[in-house]
């Protein structure tokens, strides 16, 4: 931490009720190995994919509106953020109306208010801006892409139009972060500058960085959200993407918290005295299918064959019951699963008579390519569930390849989309996938980009019913009614086979047992602020 923004925080806490600082100090330092291959992006908008929105989007940054990550027990739902309240007009329900928090300051003592947000949103949206960050742009583009304009229309409230009416648009606005215009400035107007001294919100403060290595951040004790006041006095994000070589450095005591640890590692753990955590959560382990001239997947009985021949039950027991078979995108018994027709469950007989309806067989196997990567963000174990994947196929008469990348290489192919010329002849990218927005998990992968889809369609998914269920459900605010849209929808999605679905993961992640006061949400977020480190 600079100088100047230590000599803030002393100045605030001088000022602080005593009562306040007769409570004994938070204490210790929180290490946490990521699955990650590097430290995300730390201007604001994190790259690395959802973790890293997780990692450091709720940690140094915040957003307008967040997820109440508090409960195990129930699903996280949305909850004020940055903003108080927000609201969709009447009239054309395109423009939102976001009423902002008073008396919150950056890391580097500004002010954030309305002005703040619209220079943030310039810096995603509005190519002639000067502070404009492609790098950012791209990061958040998922998130922006149906924002037309913005107006502030003073201090503590901002409007958001949209290009059509969106009834998800809360959801993507959890996605969004916010860093100081006035460290902008200080650093000369320059992202890379900033990325050293990033200046956020958020209930930590950035205090060394080294790329690719570590980010170390301090408490950030005069945080708006008491409730989100770091438990512990520092923070240390490192990018471990061997999972062996995670689980090693907690035994070692190199690290406190890890992500994904390997299920044949939960014993040795365990035996440590450490502790393993699991938990429902909307989350997909899955195939996105190309749907380009060249893909055997345009026809529905490859894909359908793709998805039965799939042995989930070996899969889950690969992965140590740390898994659920899918049957679709959606989890049974969520509001959104509907009543599918058609069963993808396991049956190779039947994925045979499929291929040969189709006119493959023994000597004319389905031969097909697919990008995968060797971790990153909620893949779990990726390379022996994809070499599973690879057997279930070959048995039934699917010859599978794969080309093998980094994570975040992996994600510069998705946003590319499957008719980029680097993707060409490749059918299907391997990106685990959330369903905690309606967005995110059905209306961006499966409206057309014809019809105003989003860069979550990577294979060019086109259907009229699905378009025509999409754009009902995105114009409908009452949310009892968009529920019954979205389960109609994710049962014609899997009738179609629109991806290969495989199983759902339950989020493993291992604590050392110095820590306590963790409480494990149905959410790909986590709050690590409670954790105290004994």
């Amino acid at each position: 931490m600079h100088r100047r923004d230590l000599l803030a925080t002393a100045v605030a806490l001088a000022a602080a009720p005593a009562a306040a600082q007769a409570q004994p100090a938070p204490t210790g330092t929180l290490r946490v190995g990521m699955t990650a291959g590097d430290v995300p992006l730390t201007t604001g908008q994190p790259s690395q994919g959802a973790e890293g929105n997780r990692f450091l989007g709720i940690t140094l940054y915040d957003p307008l509106v967040a997820w109440d990550l508090s409960s195990r027990d129930r699903a996280a739902t949305l909850k004020p953020g940055l903003a108080e309240r927000w609201r969709v007009g009447d009239s054309d329900k395109k423009t939102w109306t976001f009423d902002l928090r008073g008396a919150v300051r950056f890391h580097d003592g500004s002010a954030f208010d309305a002005n703040a947000v619209a220079w943030n949103l310039a810096k995603l949206l509005d190519r002639e801006a000067p502070h404009f960050d492609r790098q950012q742009a791209a990061q958040a583009g998922l998130y922006t892409s149906n924002i037309a304009r913005w107006r502030v229309k003073d201090a503590r409230s901002i409007e958001i139009e949209t290009k059509s009416p969106d009834a998800v648009l809360p959801y993507n606005m959890a996605n969004i972060f916010y860093s100081s215009p006035a460290r902008y400035a200080e650093v000369g107007n320059n992202w890379d500058r900033f990325a050293e001294r990033p200046s956020g919100t958020g209930p930590y403060v950035a205090d060394r960085f080294v790329p690719r290595q570590r980010l170390e951040a301090v408490r950030n004790g005069e945080h708006w959200d008491t409730s989100r006041r770091p438990q512990h006095e520092r923070l240390v994000l490192l990018p471990i993407p061997d999972a062996l070589t995670r689980v090693s450095a907690l035994l070692s005591n190199q690290v406190d918290f890890i992500e994904a640890p390997p299920p044949d590692a939960a014993a040795r753990i365990r035996a440590a005295g450490h502790r393993v955590e699991t938990n429902a959560y909307p989350h997909i382990w899955c195939h996105q299918l190309s749907f380009q001239p060249d893909s055997p997947f345009r026809d529905l009985r490859v894909r359908q064959a793709a998805n039965m021949a799939i042995d989930r039950a070996a899969m889950v027991a690969l992965l140590g019951g740390m898994a659920i078979p899918a049957k679709g995108m959606i989890t049974e018994g969520h509001p959104w699963f509907g009543r599918p027709t058609v069963d993808l469950s396991y049956d190779p007989a039947r994925a045979r008579r499929l291929l040969a309806e189709a006119g493959f067989g023994p000597r004319n196997p389905v031969r097909t390519k697919f990008i995968i990567a060797p971790s990153g963000s909620g893949q779990m174990q990726p390379l022996p569930m994809n070499e599973l994947l690879q057997q279930n196929y070959r048995d039934v008469g699917i010859e599978l390849e794969f080309e093998v990348m980094d994570w975040e290489a992996l994600r510069g192919r998705r946003r590319a989309g499957a008719a980029a010329p680097e993707n060409r002849g490749l059918h299907a990218i391997n990106n685990s996938w959330a369903f905690w927005d309606p967005d995110i998990g059905l209306l961006g992968p499966a409206i057309s980009k014809a019809r105003g889809g989003s860069g979550f369609n990577w294979g060019d998914y086109n259907d009229p019913r699905a378009d025509e269920l999409g754009l009902r459900a995105r114009e409908t605010f009452d949310p009892a009614a968009q529920d019954a849209i979205l389960a109609e929808l994710h049962a014609h999605l899997v009738d179609q086979a629109m991806w290969i679905w495989a199983v759902h993961d339950v989020n493993p992640r291992a604590l050392s047992r110095r820590l306590s006061g963790f409480t494990q949400a149905q959410s790909w977020y986590q709050d690590l602020t409670p954790i105290r480190v004994g």
